[in-house]
């Protein structure tokens, strides 16, 4: 007995188009001319689906965009708040120097009384010299640190007034995206389980196509009908009277030789 030839499944590519795929569009367990069917039924779903979507608008992007800015703005604030605090530790810092200048002050102060030369004077008033220096710097470090503080403060005020108002521009545009979604969520929701049902009956080497063609046309078409009996339905260019009637055939897949897409006889509608 004669073993059966394993058919070799050749590995899609992302550039195949429909054109690509002619010769081994007959080859499924559907008839070409239910696989036509089929595309063109997946074709209207994908359309009626994306009307939906359009009636939302850039509402979407909007709302990603607000999410995006709200999270910059909180990341701002957060890094100003953060900065605050380095500059209060500073202070703290420059605080506890100002106490040790003031310890060493006090002493040098101490033993400048009892110094037993001029040389031991000159060195003790050298020291108390470099203390106040010391000190004088720590205080002006301290001034500049609260003025940058009040400077963040005033900035981290502004900023939560732009994420207030950007929260409320959040919640309205979230509001008003829900409503739509809200209105039409039935209606998408038989539409892509008809598109899902369309796509299970499709093979996937011709899927990739269908996808590159619709995502590649402006009005998203990868299928169309004849259009007014004798053009094509996407790019309106007049298609050969040979192929219209092969197109009424239902036999084979036919291409528009202009836009790329399929033609289906105009009664699938």
């Amino acid at each position: 007995m004669a073993k059966k030839t394993k058919k070799v499944e050749t590995p899609i590519d992302q550039r195949e188009t429909f054109v690509s795929i002619q010769k081994s569009f007959a080859d499924s367990d559907l008839s070409v001319e239910e696989k036509l069917k089929t595309l063109y039924a997946l074709q209207q779903a994908d359309t009626e689906i994306d009307k939906i979507l359009q009636l939302r608008g850039e509402l979407p992007l909007e709302v990603e965009a607000l999410e995006n800015e709200l999270a910059d703005l909180k990341a701002k604030s957060q890094n100003m708040a953060a900065q605050v605090d380095d500059f209060n530790k500073k202070i703290a810092e420059y605080k506890h120097n100002i106490a040790e200048c003031d310890a060493q002050l006090e002493k040098y102060k101490a033993q400048i009384d009892n110094v037993a030369n001029s040389r031991e004077y000159d060195s003790l008033n050298k020291e108390i010299e470099n203390q106040g220096l010391l000190r004088a710097i720590a205080e002006k470090n301290i001034d500049e640190a609260k003025s940058a503080i009040a400077s963040k403060k005033f900035d981290i005020e502004q900023v939560k007034g732009q994420i207030a108002v950007k929260n409320d521009d959040l919640k309205a545009k979230k509001e008003e995206l829900a409503t739509i979604v809200e209105s039409t969520a039935a209606e998408e929701a038989q539409l892509r389980a008809k598109r899902d049902a369309c796509a299970a009956k499709i093979d996937a080497r011709t899927m990739s196509a269908y996808e590159r063609i619709r995502n590649s046309s402006n009005n998203k078409l990868a299928v169309v009908s004849v259009f007014n009996g004798d053009s094509c339905g996407g790019c309106f260019n007049t298609i050969p009277p040979q192929r219209l009637i092969d197109i009424a055939s239902n036999r084979k897949m036919i291409i528009c030789e202009y836009c790329g897409r399929i033609l289906v006889n105009p009664d699938f509608e």
